[in-house]
Formats: C-alpha cells, sequence, structure tokens
C-alpha cells in the first residue's frame, strides 16, 4: 500500500503532498510508518492518517523524488532565479512595488509575488 504525505509548508502554489511512499506498518488505526528516502533520513517516519491522501495507482504514472539539500533543523534555503514579472499595487495612500519571483529548489515553476523591499535586503 502506498499513500503520499502532506508536510507543514503551506501556500498557494507549494505542493502540499510528497511522495508515494510505503506504508511499512500499522501502529494503531490512526498512525502507520513509512518507508522514506535516504534523503529524508533523519525524519520521523511515523505519520497520522490525517497527513495521508490516498494515492490511486497508475503504471504510466512514474513519480522521481525532489532532491532537496535539508539543513540540520529540516529546512531549506530558497534562492531566487530571476524577477518574471511587476507590479505595483495601489492602497488608499500608498504604493506597494511588487515583483514576481521564480524560485530554485523545487521541481515544477514554483514563483511568489513578494515586495521589491524584501527581496534588495
Amino acid at each position: 500500500m502506498k499513500a503520499q504525505t502532506q508536510f507543514g509548508v503551506k501556500g498557494k502554489l507549494v505542493p502540499r503532498y510528497v511522495g508515494p511512499y510505503e506504508i511499512l506498518e500499522k501502529i494503531n488505526p490512526v498512525t502507520y510508518r513509512v518507508a522514506l528516502p535516504p534523503v529524508m533520513e533523519y525524519m520521523h517516519n511515523v505519520f497520522h492518517v490525517l497527513m495521508f491522501r490516498d494515492y490511486l495507482q497508475d503504471p504510466l504514472h512514474v513519480i522521481e523524488p525532489i532532491h532537496v539539500l535539508l539543513k540540520d533543523d529540516y529546512t531549506y534555503e530558497k534562492k531566487p532565479i530571476q524577477i518574471v514579472n511587476r507590479h505595483i499595487k495601489r492602497l488608499r495612500n500608498k504604493e506597494i512595488p511588487l515583483v514576481k519571483i521564480d524560485w530554485q529548489n523545487h521541481e515544477e515553476t514554483y514563483v511568489t509575488w513578494e515586495t521589491e523591499e524584501d527581496m534588495i535586503k
């Protein structure tokens, strides 16, 4: 049996699930041990069922794992690749310059709107 795991990273364009990974053992009715890849060997491999999503097996669907270099605290550094677009958000008394950034360390295109001031820092 396989399942995809949900992690705490949230956002509109962020992948919400990683996997599929094989379920090794049912610990109790709501907790399962999952076979994680070597890149995630230091991560706790026991998950609650609410963090899973059913995986419908398709022999033509091959998923390659994403290789992201994790730090000791299981975070990774996002690096901007390029500015894709610019926009000025107009409020009543203020104008906020925004830039659309294409980020590195993601399998698919991952872009977000950030304030230009934050990106200069």
